[in-house]
């Protein structure tokens, strides 16, 4: 779930979503610990987040926002490209021949540095199993004296996330985390239930440094305070028993006050407060079982401060049903919604207030297009805005 910009406080949208100076070149290599090699790579680089077809659309192999949602990234067979999302305009990019093909590429917020993975059919500097960081800011002509950091596996990277002060890398059964930019050391160690999404979130608030991944029990999430944490220790996460099934997604809001979650049914989304751990607000996509983020190609767009804007069933003025029949009775339905192409995953954010009282959504999709899409509070949706990202170039380099 994102949270709305500053100064929205009707609506919240669910989305089912430093700079530093030069630092010397440090290897950290894990290869001793208990982690087996991939037997097939190239069908784990097919389950990577985001890479929802058996090709990559227009050679988009995952999308990423950075922390504010300001900026997004792609990782491409191509290498890398870097947009502002308003106005949409392309800041930067590093082509193949600087980086090879890339798997997964996460920002840190609208800095010189971004966390890279390799992956697609050409990677230039490693495998699926390390993440560089890439420095924009330091000096060289090669590319390689721009790469200041490399954390290396065993296994597959699945996710990183970053934050001014952390770095977080997800593999299939275990997240890392470890202090960052200057002088990386390994803060948390934790094993995970399998994770082939690599599913994972962290708040990038100065306030909260909340973390959630996956229990280990089916259908629940592990939530961890970095900050009241010890490093070294093996303080034992708080579960919280979200679902019945295998989580699918996961979520926090901007604040770290709320988390949101879906199983892989993908009927239900359900929003739980991370102090109390207590679920806050129940709401249903639809009936039918769905991937979330991709193959119904529909944008829900549901009201978190005032619930009465969202749409209810019609058995809920009939009164008092079945236990199986209230649970569907009591659900709230999305006050909003609007289409993407199907089977093409995207990802999505709220965009800028256009009046008081229109909001916008943005979503960017993996084949290349751009939506921008303004809603009401009586649940008016219309599309302001089309593109096509992949056709905005930009002359330098990132």
């Amino acid at each position: 779930m994102l949270s709305s910009p500053p100064g929205r406080t009707l609506l919240q949208l669910w989305i089912l979503q430093r700079s530093t100076s030069c630092l010397r070149r440090t290897a950290i290599d894990f290869s001793d610990q208990d982690e087996s090699l991939p037997v097939a790579d190239s069908l784990l680089r097919k389950k990577q987040f985001w890479t929802m077809t058996q090709q990559p659309l227009r050679g988009v192999t995952s999308l990423r926002f950075n922390q504010d949602q300001s900026c997004f990234c792609c990782a491409m067979e191509t290498g890398v490209r870097i947009y502002n999302v308003e106005p949409l305009m392309e800041k930067g990019h590093l082509d193949h021949e600087q980086v090879g093909s890339m798997g997964l590429v996460e920002m840190l917020h609208r800095s010189n540095l971004l966390a890279l993975v390799g992956g697609g059919s050409s990677p230039k500097f490693s495998e699926i199993s390390a993440v560089l960081i890439w420095d924009d800011a330091r000096d060289g002509k090669d590319s390689k004296d721009k790469l200041v950091l490399e954390f290396t596996f065993t296994k597959p990277v699945l996710a990183v996330r970053m934050r001014h002060d952390k770095i977080v890398i997800v593999l299939k059964n275990r997240i890392y985390v470890y202090s960052f930019p200057d002088s990386p050391r390994k803060l948390f160690e934790f094993d995970t239930r399998d994770n082939p999404k690599g599913l994972c979130d962290l708040c990038p608030s100065l306030e909260k440094q909340l973390l959630v991944f996956p229990g280990h029990k089916c259908g629940s999430l592990q939530l961890v305070d970095l900050a009241s944490t010890k490093p070294g220790t093996s303080s034992a996460p708080f579960t919280i028993n979200a679902h019945q099934s295998d989580v699918a997604c996961v979520s926090l809001n901007q604040t770290g006050t709320v988390v949101a979650s879906a199983s892989q049914k993908g009927t239900l989304i359900r929003l739980f407060d991370t102090q109390s751990k207590e679920k806050l607000v129940e709401l249903r996509r639809g009936t039918d079982p769905a991937t979330l983020y991709c193959d119904k190609g529909t944008v829900h767009i549901f009201a978190l401060k005032d619930t009465r804007l969202n749409r209810r069933s019609a058995l809920a003025r009939v009164g008092k049903v079945g236990p199986m029949i209230g649970q569907y009775v009591d659900s709230q339905w999305s006050l909003a919604s609007f289409t993407v192409p199907a089977e093409s995953a995207c990802i999505c954010a709220f965009g800028r207030n256009t009046s008081k009282n229109v909001n916008s959504v943005i979503a960017i999709c993996v084949d290349g297009t751009f939506h921008k899409y303004v809603f009401t509070p009586d649940g008016n949706c219309n599309r302001e805005a089309f593109d096509v990202y992949l056709d905005i170039c930009d002359d330098d380099d990132f």
